[in-house]
């Protein structure tokens, strides 16, 4: 039974647990906002591909 308590003690002290989630909340955060990006941007960089691969079609060839 000692064992236990000195075992949620140490828990309770320790900040790898916290530290370990503030990560994880952060790396979440980061995941958010490029997945966020990329949804914005996407159009418009689909957008430019499709001109310049018109463009580049519509060139004269050799």
């Amino acid at each position: 039974m000692n064992a236990l308590v000195n075992r949620a003690k140490n828990f309770l002290v320790n900040e790898d647990g916290p530290t370990a989630t503030e990560y994880a909340v952060m790396l979440a955060l980061i995941i958010v906002v490029a997945i966020a990006a990329v949804t914005l941007l996407g159009q418009s960089v689909k957008n430019v591909f499709t001109n310049v691969n018109s463009k580049v079609s519509s060139l004269p060839s050799e």
